[in-house]
């Protein structure tokens, strides 16, 4: 080797960031690994890099004898006192000892060694880049479709979308342009792994911050997110500004606003609700676009009995329940939605019991 190696690893060092002196030592780690893996390793040996002309120089520790019986860990004091004059027998030297074909071996290793360092330094920044847009949206194409995963590649690496963090309805091909969210990226002995979710709520919530730049600015706020992927979602927004309508401002001129996050989950159902600091009134919002006569708060049960017009009570329950579903999710209540006719005739039969019991107090 020579000194290109060390200019080659000064460019590193500026290029890409990782210290030469980081470098240094793991080549001279690496070098004394592959001496001894072609060598033997009988001889107490130690390689030696220098950092400025990039001469690789193998050393090997010997006692000195004045009676030479193994040369591979004693040498002759007369020969020993050519290189240290000062040395008496029994003393330890250091003798050169690199092989011939060495230098071959060397520059091999220590190109191994860069390489493996500048990957991992990728790998590093890569993770590094990626935990900071962690709950962030991207956008990247299909590279291919694995055991159900959808891997999406996002520039110098790839977001790996999981089945459950994929939208049941949706088809991914690839060549597809997605975006996704970024949920969790971990470090791991292969590189970074970026996991990404198009089901997410908070996904849907990102959407809203790029639609809407009252929700971005702070002025309007999102207070929860009940979500169903793929079918049906509910979001509770609240407004700062009283002059603002919170749901007005979602929906956008001529519903642009919703209709373009609607046709980035293909079709996915939503409703914008307005928030409450009031729970039955915000648990009416969240019924939407079911009309609600009266809601009733059980605190103890964490219940609210809600009743709704006869006609609208399919509308409030939902299909297979969807509706009070999300509502309860959205509210944090669980909803038992009545009928106004069920209602009325529940207190008839309390009535009728009431005043049986009246006529058994009087005859008694």
């Amino acid at each position: 080797m020579s000194n290109e190696l060390v200019q080659a690893l000064h460019e590193i060092e500026k290029e890409r960031g990782i210290p030469k002196h980081a470098l240094i030592e793991a080549i001279k780690s690496a070098l004394n690994t592959a001496y001894k893996k072609n060598f033997g390793m009988a001889q107490n040996v130690s390689v030696e890099f220098n950092e400025i002309t990039g001469e690789v120089k193998v050393f090997s520790q010997k006692r000195v004898s004045d009676e030479v019986k193994d040369q591979r860990s004693e040498i002759a004091l007369e020969e020993a006192q050519e290189f240290y004059p000062d040395c008496k027998v029994d003393d330890m030297v250091y003798v050169e000892a690199t092989p011939a074909n060495f230098g071959r071996i060397a520059a091999q290793t220590a190109k191994q060694v860069v390489i493996q360092k500048l990957r991992e330094a990728e790998r590093s920044l890569i993770y590094e880049e990626f935990l900071e847009r962690e709950g962030e949206i991207v956008t990247g194409v299909v590279q291919r479709v694995e055991a159900r995963s959808v891997y999406l590649g996002l520039g110098r690496t790839e977001g790996i979308m999981l089945p459950q963090d994929q939208i049941g309805t949706e088809r991914y091909d690839v060549g597809q342009r997605l975006k996704a969210y970024i949920y969790e990226v971990k470090n791991t002995p292969k590189g970074p792994n970026i996991f990404i979710s198009r089901s997410h709520p908070y996904f849907l919530r990102r959407l809203f911050e790029l639609e809407v730049p009252e929700i971005y600015d702070g002025v309007l706020e999102i207070k929860s997110i009940a979500r169903e992927a793929g079918a049906r979602s509910k979001i509770a927004v609240y407004s700062l500004d009283e002059k603002i309508d919170p749901v007005g401002a979602c929906v956008g001129p001529r519903g642009l606003r919703v209709q373009n996050i609607v046709s980035e989950l293909n079709g996915e159902k939503i409703d914008i609700i307005k928030f409450d600091r009031e729970p039955e009134r915000y648990i009416a919002n969240a019924l939407s676009p079911s009309k609600v006569i009266s809601v009733r708060l059980s605190e103890d049960e964490k219940v609210a009995r809600v009743v709704v017009p006869d006609y609208q009570l399919s509308l409030a329950i939902g299909k297979e329940g969807q509706n009070a579903r999300l509502a309860a999710k959205l509210t944090g209540w669980k909803v038992d939605i009545k009928s106004e006719s069920q209602v009325s005739g529940y207190l008839d039969d309390f009535e009728d019991v009431e005043e049986l019991e009246q006529l058994d107090g009087e005859d008694a």
